[in-house]
């Protein structure tokens, strides 16, 4: 079975920071796209920023600047550092990625668990 698992969410004032980290766990061959997607409420989730193994970065326009996205290959592991954060950034986010199981075998999407943020004005 393989999981990932979120950590990092909580309560901050508007301009603030946060990090949120992810880590994939249990029996695969690599980890190919990382990524992290927000829900907030009434609204559909939305992707924020992934990152592929090799460290090519795609981020959603409202958080271009503000946000940085990495990934530590070795560890499995994707972190979202999230700076000047805005009441706009409220919502659950999740980490997801597309683990290799077995070869020749379509990657297995994954999703988090989700953990809140909230900005507060």
């Amino acid at each position: 079975q393989v999981q990932l698992v979120e950590s990092g969410g909580g309560l901050v004032q508007a301009g603030g920071s946060l990090r949120l980290s992810c880590a994939a766990s249990g029996s695969f061959l690599s980890i190919h796209t990382m990524g992290w997607y927000r829900q907030a409420p009434g609204k559909q989730r939305e992707l924020v920023a992934t990152i592929t193994r090799g460290g090519g970065t795609v981020y959603v326009e409202s958080v271009k600047g503000r946000f940085t996205i990495s990934r530590d290959n070795t560890k499995n592991t994707v972190d979202l550092q999230m700076n000047s954060l805005q009441p706009g950034d409220t919502a659950v986010y999740y980490c997801n990625a597309a683990a290799v199981v077995r070869i020749g075998v379509k990657p297995l999407e994954l999703w988090g668990q989700g953990t809140l943020v909230t900005v507060s004005s």
